[in-house]
C-alpha cells in the first residue's frame, strides 16, 4: 500500500542552553492511503511534537520524513508551506474558526489561498457543507452555531482542498460525550468513502475508533495490537 505518511528514525531534540534535551527517539511509522490511525499518549509524551513534525510545523533534527513520497527535509520553507497547505488537512481541538466570518466563508478560506477559481471554489464549498450536513448553516458566524457544528465547519475546511490525508488533533477535546460520538461516527464514515485520517489523541475510547493504532510514551512508539 502506497504510504501517505512514513518516518524512519526520526528524532527531535530542544536546545535548553547548552543543554541537549531529546523528545523524540528514532520513531518508525508509516501510514497507507486510505487507512484510519491514530497515536495516542499522555501529556508530555511527545505527541504533540511529533504532531508538528508530521503537519510540517518543524523539522526533525534527524531522521526522514515522507508525505505522498516526498522528502520533507529536502523543502525550501516556500515548498514546505506548499506541501502542508495542499497535501495536510488540519482539524484542530479548538477549531480556530475565523470568528468574524461565516461558516461558509471559513471553509472557502484554503482554496482562496491555492488560488482556486470563485466558481470552482462554489461548487467545492457547497458540496462539502452539504456533505457534512451544513447547508443551512452556511451564513452563520461560527459563535451563532453549537460546538459540534464548529468542528463540523472545521472538518469541511480541511476537506475541501481534497488532501492526501486529513490530520486531526484532539478532535472532541472540546465536544460533550453526544457531539463526540457523533463527530466520531462522521469521521468513520470519511475513512470508509476513501479518506486517509491520523487522529492525535490522549483519550482510548477515541483511538479505539481507529483501525490502526499507536501508542506514544516518552518519545518512544509501538504500534498496538
Amino acid at each position: 500500500m502506497e504510504a501517505v505518511l512514513e518516518t524512519r528514525q526520526l528524532r527531535k531534540s530542544y536546545h535548553l542552553g547548552k543543554e541537549e534535551v531529546p523528545v523524540l527517539h528514532g520513531i518508525d511509522f508509516r501510514l497507507g492511503k486510505g487507512e484510519y490511525g491514530a497515536i495516542m499518549g499522555p501529556s508530555g509524551s511527545g505527541k504533540s511534537t511529533l504532531l508538528n513534525i508530521l503537519g510540517c510545523l518543524d523539522r526533525p533534527t534527524s531522521g526522514q520524513y515522507l508525505v505522498e513520497g516526498r522528502e520533507v527535509g529536502a523543502l525550501s520553507e516556500n515548498e514546505l508551506a506548499d506541501l502542508r497547505a495542499r497535501s495536510i488537512g488540519f482539524v484542530f481541538q479548538s477549531f480556530n474558526l475565523l470568528p468574524r466570518l461565516t461558516l461558509w466563508q471559513n471553509v472557502e478560506l484554503p482554496l482562496q489561498y491555492l488560488g482556486i477559481s470563485r466558481a470552482e471554489r462554489r461548487r467545492r464549498v457547497d458540496e462539502t457543507m452539504a456533505r457534512l450536513g451544513l447547508s443551512e448553516r452556511g451564513k452563520h458566524l461560527p459563535l451563532e452555531v453549537s460546538g459540534g457544528q464548529r468542528q463540523r465547519a472545521a472538518i469541511a475546511r480541511a476537506l475541501v482542498k481534497k488532501p492526501a490525508i486529513l490530520l486531526a488533533d484532539e478532535p472532541t477535546g472540546n465536544l460533550d460525550s453526544t457531539t463526540t460520538a457523533e463527530v466520531l461516527k462522521l469521521f468513520g464514515e470519511l475513512h470508509e468513502e476513501g479518506n486517509t485520517i491520523l487522529m492525535i489523541t490522549h483519550e482510548r475510547e477515541v483511538a479505539d475508533r481507529a483501525l490502526r493504532r499507536w501508542h506514544i510514551l516518552d518519545g518512544r512508539m509501538s504500534e498496538l495490537s
